[in-house]
């Protein structure tokens, strides 16, 4: 039944049905073949949903969007310019240290990259950047996001797997300033070799002050969300909640901009990314069913450890297959999909499920500005109107940069410390 439901589900998959109706349409062949009755799907598709935790999703996205609807974009690039923008590729610095610091609001990379991309990518090409390397710059730095908390795919990898999100929280700010930083060096590289200008914000560090004032309670945000959640003060669910009123409090007392407005532009926009997460939550259940059913993770962790002996080798071959997977599929079809076999398999080995959880999001980030369904990579492409092909090849040092943190965090358990 399983064999049936994956070649139904790829075969629907290049025929550009989305993604979670080729779930439920591999699910429905299967039991058709099998001839088993289909009020399973009925019953399993309202079972992910059914949980507190879950509640979190909707309400991070919903503070993300409120701050990113503001006036705190603009801060947060001043802030950048000051802190990095005197260097070489001022403005690709800018753009890196930018999603750090909005990874810790928004936790989304798609958001990242709308929200970065238009306000920095037309001013790169302005001052002289080549337009595919602009792109390259902000589909990669964007999926920073997925990793500095609050992260939505740590929270769905933490639901599926069985994980405490506040240890894939506190565990996800190394690898994120990591990557920031790889990154920041790839952009000084390129930008010695191609004479990309500095990029330093009039005034220096005596506007900062100012900047620093407006900009700090938005960049507290992260700090409140771990430091919350670290001190037992309050589930991850509550925490949510309470940083919507946060956004709220901000938005209203500090940068003076809520508007009835902004907050039902906020509430639509979080309504129609939670509903296409939820959907796709909803059709993982019904594959999850099946396999579990037939009990495909025990056998695929009992052939991997058969065939492949050595924990190294199985470390390689889960992420390989997830570099493959993250190319075809968006990053939280592909943790509902993948995370309950690979944390079986890493079980097996025992292979740290906080650690197999870092490792599963980097990976799979790599694939939101990877072709051919590349997230952040057509977002970056069409905003610095670049074919996709120029871009990828100037993502080139990004890849470098991603791969070696990959393989850190993979194979060197002491980084992962939560």
């Amino acid at each position: 039944m399983t064999q049936i439901l994956i070649l139904v589900f790829f075969v629907l998959l290049a025929l550009s049905v989305p993604v979670a109706h080729a779930m439920l349409g591999g699910t429905a062949a299967a039991l058709l073949i099998e001839g088993k009755p289909l009020a399973v799907i009925a019953q399993r598709l309202y079972a992910p949903t059914q949980s507190f935790p879950m509640l979190a999703v909707p309400f991070f996205i919903l503070a993300g969007t409120l701050m990113m609807h503001g006036k705190f974009g603009e801060y947060l690039v001043n802030i950048a310019r000051l802190l990095v923008g005197r260097f070489k590729g001022g403005l690709g610095q800018v753009s890196i240290l930018g999603s750090v610091m909005f990874g810790g609001v928004s936790g989304s990379a798609v958001a990242d990259a709308s929200a970065m991309g238009n306000a920095l990518i037309p001013v790169q090409v302005k001052e002289g950047y080549p337009p595919a390397f602009a792109a390259a710059v902000n589909a990669s730095s964007s999926t920073i996001s997925v990793l500095i908390p609050p992260s939505i795919p740590l929270i769905l990898f933490g639901l599926v797997a069985n994980v405490s999100i506040i240890d894939l929280f506190v565990a996800g700010i190394l690898p994120g300033l990591v990557m920031g930083v790889g990154m920041m060096v790839a952009v000084w590289w390129v930008a010695r070799r191609r004479g990309l200008p500095a990029a330093p914000l009039p005034g220096g560090f005596r506007a900062f002050r100012s900047q620093i004032l407006f900009a700090f309670p938005a960049l507290m945000m992260p700090v409140f969300v771990i430091g919350t959640l670290r001190f037992g003060i309050a589930t991850p669910t509550e925490v949510s909640v309470l940083a919507v009123a946060y956004a709220l409090l901000i938005g209203l007392f500090v940068y003076r901009d809520m508007t009835p407005r902004l907050v039902w532009d906020a509430l639509v926009s979080t309504g129609m990314m939670t509903g296409a997460v939820m959907l796709i939550i909803m059709a993982s259940g019904t594959i999850q069913w099946v396999m579990t059913s037939e009990q495909v993770p025990q056998a695929l962790a009992s052939w991997v450890t058969a065939t492949l002996r050595e924990p190294w080798m199985v470390i390689l071959a889960l992420n390989l297959v997830m570099l493959i997977v993250g190319m075809f599929l968006d990053l939280p079809a592909a943790v509902l999909l993948l995370g309950p076999l690979f944390v079986t398999v890493g079980n097996s080995i025992g292979l740290d499920p906080v650690q197999l959880g870092l490792m599963m999001v980097i990976n799979l980030s790599i694939g939101l500005y990877t072709p051919p369904v590349g997230t952040t990579l057509f977002i970056s492409s069409a905003i610095a109107r670049s074919g996709i092909g120029e871009t990828t090849r100037a993502l080139m040092p990004f890849y470098l940069v991603a791969i070696l943190v990959l393989l850190a965090f993979s194979f060197i358990p002491a980084l992962t410390i939560y």
